[in-house]
Formats: structure tokens, sequence, C-alpha cells
């Protein structure tokens, strides 16, 4: 093994314990309360500026994790994809949309981080375009929005827009709060992650097929 390529593996293993160490401190105290030098601190870096030097900015970091974690969900929609086909049912689509992040957090095992993350860099809005921004660059997550999107024709785009919001909100939050019990040895209401996931399924397209009463405001 030449130097060249143990030096590379030596920076490869720092920037993962950088990447493990900020999404913990950021999911458990929020990204703007953690200092790059607590990050560093966490991971055994002895230099405070590891994080900089490895990552750049604070948004370069989140980032960062974010793509980390987009990887692993993008393998799982693709066999979900291929499973669903052309499917004309909603629940196919809303499975491919939720599973895939439940999937992802039960094969992390426990204690897991993630959804916590998640929800805090979602309260920022300069670090929310950044996970919009990397969400809307996968291919898959693109094409289950269409199927989703085909299975209900009739559905007014300002509802469209509304009940996809509430989608985001209700998976974020349902998934760090089952993070955060797991991890605190609370109880949970579903005994598994892919019990969640059903059940997130199960409360996501009652949203969407749920009646639009008309606004009075705009008629």
């Amino acid at each position: 093994m030449t130097g060249r390529t143990v030096r590379a593996e030596r920076v490869s293993a720092t920037r993962e314990q950088i990447l493990t160490a900020a999404e913990r401190l950021f999911a458990e105290h929020g990204v703007f309360a953690v200092s790059n030098r607590q990050v560093s601190e966490a991971a055994g870096q002895g230099n405070n500026a590891a994080v900089g030097y490895h990552f750049g900015t604070k948004a370069d970091l989140v980032r960062a994790i974010v793509r980390k974690h987009a990887e692993r969900m993008e393998r799982i929609r693709r066999r979900m994809l291929a499973e669903v086909g052309d499917s004309a049912e909603l629940r196919d689509w809303v499975a491919c949309l939720v599973h895939p992040i439940t999937e992802h957090l039960a094969a992390l095992g426990n204690p897991t981080w993630f959804a916590r993350f998640g929800a805090q860099v979602m309260t920022d809005p300069a670090l929310r375009a950044i996970m919009i921004d990397e969400a809307l660059t996968s291919p898959t997550l693109l094409q289950i929005l269409d199927g989703l999107n085909r299975c209900l024709p009739e559905l007014p785009v300002e509802v469209r827009a509304e009940r996809g919001d509430m989608t985001r909100q209700l998976m974020m939050h349902v998934c760090a709060d089952r993070e955060r019990a797991l991890a605190d040895g609370g109880p949970t209401p579903r005994s598994s992650w892919h019990s969640a996931g059903t059940g997130l399924v199960d409360a996501i397209v009652g949203l969407w097929a749920a009646p639009v009463t008309p606004d009075a405001e705009t008629t």
C-alpha cells in the first residue's frame, strides 16, 4: 500500500468522523448552536480548523451530510420504483415516498440522528433550501412525485402545493419524534420503523385523498 493510498484512507476516515459528529450535534442542539470547534472535538480532531479544511462552510457540511444519506435512499427508491411500475394507485406512490426513509433509518440501527438533523435543518430558510435543492436533484424522487401527481389530476394546484408541504412536515416530524424516543429509550406508537412507515403511508394517503372545501375568501 502506497503512502498516497494510506493518506487518502486517513482523509476519508477523518471526513466520515466529522460527518457523524456534526450530524449528531446538529440533531441534538441545532445547526447554529454548534460551532466548528465543537464538531472537531467531538470527531476526535486535535485541529479545530478540521471542519473548515475538509468541508468549507457550515452550509457545505450540511450539504455533505444530506448527500451521504441521499445516496443510500436513492438505491431503495430505485428498487421500489421497479416494483410499482406504472401503477395508478395513490398508495403505491406514497409508499415509495415514505418507506425509503423509514427503511434507511431502520438499517442505521439505534441511535440515529438523521431524522432530527433534517427537522433542525428545515427550520432555517437558507439551510432548508439546501435540503430541498438536494432532494430535487434525485431522479427517483422526481419520478415518484410525478407518479403521485398522476393519481390526483383533479386536485387544484394550490391545494397540491399545500398538501405537499403537509406531507413533508408529517414525514419529517413523525420520523424525528420516533428517532428521539428510540434514542432516549422511550415508548413509541409503533414497534418498528417498517410499521411506523405503514402508519405514515395510511395518514398521507388520507391527506391527499381528503375532500377540498372551497375557500370562502377566494370564492
